[in-house]
């Protein structure tokens, strides 16, 4: 296998190999592009961020500055939001769902590296992919490591570090992540009626 199949496979790899340095320069290329975008050229951002990924969907934004390895292992679906300073180290695929919010300085880490030092100092890395499930709120500076999956309508809290998978329908917090209590139809009601009042004032 090549190096390149090797990190796709979630197996050892070698980051230095001549093949993947060369698409990360490229990535690093599409980034600066994006990152240094103004508002007003949202055509462009988008057209710069369909390259880049592997999918993005229909009315998905990501505010500048937004950093990660390769771009076409991230599968992004409709009307994401990313606020600033978002992270994705993608060398296993990072599929993201339908109307998700990621608040600023949200980081999803699919690279790890050998618990032994010796082999972790040979410069062999792996990945494992990340999934996260449609309608969720990862809060500001939350950080999901590989191999991670999320469920749908999971409510992540500010700063928490998602170790374990976790399912749907929950609100989860902490360093380690761990669920608080379960998002139930009492929340679903409060919210519309609250949205209500918004509509008729």
């Amino acid at each position: 296998m090549t190096e390149k199949e090797r990190m796709l496979s979630g197996n050892l790899y070698s980051a230095a190999d001549t093949e993947l340095r060369a698409i990360r320069a490229q990535t690093e290329e599409l980034l600066y592009k994006y990152n240094n975008t103004l508002r007003a050229q949202a055509d462009y951002r988008r057209a710069l961020l369909e390259q880049l990924f592997a999918g993005f969907g229909q009315n998905s934004r990501i505010k500048p500055s937004f950093k990660c390895d390769y771009g076409y292992n991230i599968t992004i679906g409709d009307n994401f939001f990313a606020n600033y300073d978002c992270i994705i180290l993608d060398v296993a695929k990072v599929k993201i769902g339908h109307n998700v919010l990621f608040g600023p300085r949200v980081s999803l880490f699919t690279a790890s590296h050998p618990i032994d030092a010796a082999v972790r100092n040979s410069d062999l890395e792996y990945g494992l992919p990340i999934t996260i499930g449609d309608n969720c709120w990862l809060g500001g500076n939350v950080t999901v490591l590989a191999g991670i999956t999320i469920g749908d309508n999971v409510v992540v809290g500010a700063g928490s570090v998602v170790t374990k998978d976790i399912p749907s329908n929950v609100i989860a917090v902490g360093n380690p992540c761990k669920i608080l209590c379960e998002i139930t139809s009492k929340d679903q009601f409060y919210w519309q009626d609250k949205k209500r009042e918004y509509e008729q004032s």
